[in-house]
Parts: C-alpha cells; structure tokens; sequence
C-alpha cells in the first residue's frame, strides 16, 4: 500500500490524479470558464484552483495539448484551441491510419453509416455550384483510366458531398477515415477486374440522386458503394490482405 509522506491515506497514483485534473480542465472548458481562443491562468494558479499538485496540472496541460483542446504558444502561454471539428479529430485520423486486419473492415462499417447519413444531407443541402464540383470529378473518373487519377477524384468527389452536407465534424471523420480507405480501395481497383468500371458506376448513382434531391435515394447509392469495398475486404481469406 502506498501511503501519503505524511502517514494518512494512501496517495492517488499518478495517473489517476492526471486523468482527475484533464477532467477538471474539460469541465472547465465545456462550462464555458476557460472558452476557446482565452489564455490559461498562470500553472501555479490553476494547480491551487483545481486544488492539485503543479506537475499533476503539468501533465493534464501536456496531454490536452496532444488531444489538440489546448495549444502553447511559445512565449505566450497555453490557450485554448478554437476547438474545430478537423483539428480535434486528428488523433482519429492517425487511429485509422494505423488500422489493421480486422479493424479496418470496422473502419469501413463506420465510413458506410457515415458516407450515406452524409449523401442523403447532401442531397438535401447540396447548392447547384457545389453539384457542379461533384460532377466534374465524376466526369474526370469517367474520361481516364490512369487508377491513380480515378483515385484522386474518388476521394475529392465523397469531400465535396460531405462539405455539401454542412456537418463539420461528420465531414471531418470522414476525412479522417478516408486515407485508410483509399488504400484498400487501391488494392481492390488492381486485384478485381472490373472494379474501377463498379466503381464509375456507383459514383454516377450517387450523383443522380443528388441531382434529383433525393435524400434517400442517396443514402442508399452511399451505402452500397461503400458497401462493396467492405464486403470484399470481408471476404479476403489471406490476412495478409486486409494488413497493408
């Protein structure tokens, strides 16, 4: 049993009383005390108003830092970041990035749910401009067969839809799972005949039940072009395939 220096109860590990003062500094945040854009107190000041010890507050600051809720300024003190969707969500990206075998099939249900919640906002909300974007991208797929070029309008073709869906934190998960995705969809284009013409197809639906307002139409275009990706990392016997 570890005891206090002093003989009373045992002391808090250290990571528990840091894990206690990030939670004091969210809460403090999310009440609205310390708001985005305003400079922390002084350590000293916020260690005896959190009544804990400086190198506990130290180690919350440094942490929050990381999670991107707080930034240091360099001979200006830490702030509180203007708490954006895109920048809080960088740690997800890094996760999905990272993803391997079976978690990445995972990452693809979750890019599913996403991607057509997405479209069917998108075909709501979508502006006639921003059609016109996803159209030339699903143009441009149309008129190469360069897999690197069709890639590079796959991916910014789902960026407008989920710009167009006016959700900046759904916009920004997906963005975070995207590169992850990108890569299987890479190897699918190369190992299975046909897929980039599946693929042009699936975009063109898509596009239609956007240019038609048709929220579930759209919904239902996402999911199955989704869909199919999933299934066929799914049905990978060699785990090597669903590794790299």
């Amino acid at each position: 049993m570890n005891e206090s220096p002093s003989g009373g109860p045992p002391a808090a590990p250290k990571g528990t009383v840091t894990r206690r003062a990030i939670e004091r500094i969210k809460a403090m945040i999310g009440e609205g005390l310390l708001e985005p854009g305003r400079r922390l107190p002084a350590e000293r000041d916020l260690a005896a108003e959190l009544g804990m010890s400086r190198s506990s507050v130290r180690e919350a600051i440094r942490a929050l830092t990381v999670m991107g809720v707080l930034e240091a300024r360099h001979g200006s003190g830490v702030y509180v970041t203007q708490l954006r969707a895109g920048d809080l969500l960088e740690t997800f990206g890094v996760v999905a990035g990272l993803s391997r075998g079976p978690r990445l099939v995972e990452l693809l249900e979750v890019r599913r749910v996403l991607e057509s919640t997405a479209a069917a906002l998108a075909a709501a909300r979508i502006t006639p401009a921003r059609l016109a974007v996803v159209e030339g991208h699903l143009a441009a797929m149309e008129a190469t067969d360069d897999p690197e070029e069709i890639l590079a309008h796959d991916l910014a073709f789902h960026r407008e839809i989920a710009a167009a869906a006016g959700n900046e934190t759904m916009a920004a998960m997906l963005e975070g799972l995207s590169s992850r995705t990108f890569r299987a969809r890479v190897r699918r284009g190369h190992r299975e005949e046909g897929a980039f013409e599946r693929t042009r197809r699936e975009h063109a639906a898509i596009h239609r039940a956007l240019a038609a307002r048709d929220p579930e139409a759209a919904r239902a275009a996402a999911a199955a072009h989704v869909g199919g990706v999933e299934q066929w990392l799914r049905d990978r016997a060699d785990p090597e395939d669903l590794s790299t």
